[in-house]
C-alpha cells in the first residue's frame, strides 16, 4: 500500500492523470485506447516510486532490491541468463562491487542471499513453465541449468514444498489454480 499526500507532486500528477483517464474513458475518441494504456503506466510509475520512497529504509523486497543500482544490477544479469551457473563473485562483477558488498547489500535490499534469488527465480520460471507448456520436466529443468533431473527434482522440492511432477499435476487437475 502506498499512501499518497493531497498537495505532493506524486498527488498532482495521478490527479492529472486520473482526470484525463476519466475523460478518455466516458468520451472516447480515436486514440483514446493508447492513451488509457499509457496513462495506467504512468499512474503505475508514480505510484511506484512513492512506494519506493516511502520504503527505502523499510522491509527488504524485490522492488526494493531492483531500485538499487548495484543490486539491481546482479538481478538483471540473473533474469537476462537464469540457467548459467551463477556464482557470488559473477554477480559482484555484473554489479561492480566486491563480493561481501554484494553479499550484504542483496540480503539488505531482497531479504535474501544472491543465490537464494538465483535458485527462487529459477523455480519461478520452471513453476511457469510446468503450468504453461507442454515441455517434459527434464528439459525444463535442463533449460534451467540443471545437468540432472534429481537436482532440478530437489531444488524445486525444496523451494515449492512438492515435486515437479506434483507441481504440474496438481496445476492440470486444477488444485492450484
Amino acid at each position: 500500500m502506498a499512501v499518497v499526500k493531497s498537495g505532493s507532486d506524486q498527488a498532482a500528477v495521478l490527479s492529472w492523470a486520473l482526470q484525463r483517464l476519466a475523460h478518455e474513458l466516458a468520451a472516447p475518441s480515436p486514440g483514446s485506447s493508447i492513451v488509457v494504456q499509457n496513462l495506467g503506466q504512468i499512474m503505475l510509475v508514480q505510484v511506484l516510486r512513492l512506494y519506493l520512497a516511502q520504503e527505502e529504509n523499510s522491509t527488504p523486497s524485490w522492488l526494493i532490491a531492483l531500485a538499487d543500482p548495484r543490486v539491481g544490477a546482479a538481478i538483471q544479469a540473473i533474469h537476462a541468463n537464469p540457467a548459467r551457473p551463477w556464482t557470488v563473485a559473477d554477480l559482484a562483477k555484473a554489479a561492480g562491487v566486491s563480493r561481501s558488498t554484494l553479499a550484504l547489500r542483496f540480503k539488505q535490499k531482497a531479504g535474501v542471499a544472491p543465490l537464494d534469488y538465483v535458485s527462487r527465480w529459477r523455480m519461478q520460471l520452471a513453476a511457469r513453465a510446468l503450468k504453461t507448456e507442454t515441455s517434459t520436466i527434464s528439459s525444463i529443468g535442463q533449460k534451467l541449468g540443471y545437468d540432472s533431473d534429481s537436482a532440478f527434482s530437489h531444488a524445486f522440492k525444496r523451494i515449492m514444498q512438492c515435486s515437479p511432477r506434483e507441481y504440474r499435476d496438481k496445476w492440470t487437475s486444477g488444485s492450484l489454480k
